[in-house]
């Protein structure tokens, strides 16, 4: 638990020390600032101790990925933020990073999901530096998974939401924060460390 701890000491003081990814990369010029949106826009659908709703989602990588496909093997966070160049979503994503060892340390992977489209995304990423996690199309059927989970925002964007799911399939936590502000890492890294 002392080395958790330590761990994610580190990450909240580069969270804070290093100015957002967005602001010091060069593509700021390309970043598009939607202005101030409505804080939370939906009504969740799934409730904490059910099975997660299965997906099957196109990756920038190439293929699909399905939810179903880490039962029984690893720990999974669904990661939903609203829109490639953006502002927040573009610091946020890059923030998780530094936490990649954190991931691995309790056996679980980063899935991030937005309603772009694959080129988009395959080019956001690119001009981020790249990811270690899956980035995940919800494009068509437009937002479908977003819907399941209850985070599609009455505009078509996703809600930034956080989901916490065991090796069994079942959510165990789940976070729908301001979609104005990255969410902490502190949160999140809590939240991956109670999961059982």
């Amino acid at each position: 638990m002392r080395r958790v701890g330590s761990v994610a000491a580190i990450i909240l003081l580069l969270a804070y020390a290093v100015p957002g990814f967005a602001e010091t990369s060069g593509f700021q010029e390309a970043i598009f600032n939607p202005g101030l949106l409505k804080p939370v826009d939906s009504t969740v659908k799934v409730v904490i101790g059910q099975v997660a709703p299965d997906f099957s989602l196109r990756s920038i990588n190439g293929g699909m990925v399905s939810l179903s496909q880490y039962r029984g093997k690893n720990k999974v966070v669904l990661s939903f933020v609203p829109a490639a160049w953006t502002p927040v979503c573009s610091d946020q994503w890059p923030g998780y990073n530094i936490s990649r060892k954190i991931f691995a340390d309790h056996n679980a992977v980063l899935l991030g999901i937005t309603v772009d489209n694959v080129p988009t995304l395959h080019a956001w990423v690119q001009q981020m530096g790249g990811l270690w996690f899956e980035v995940l199309s919800d494009f068509w059927p437009h937002g479908r998974t977003a819907d399941v989970y209850g985070v599609l925002r009455t505009d078509g964007m996703a809600e930034r939401a956080l989901f916490f799911i065991d090796t069994k399939g079942i959510i165990r936590g789940m976070s729908v924060t301001d979609i104005n502000t990255r969410p902490l890492l502190e949160d999140l890294v809590r939240e991956l460390a109670a999961m059982p």
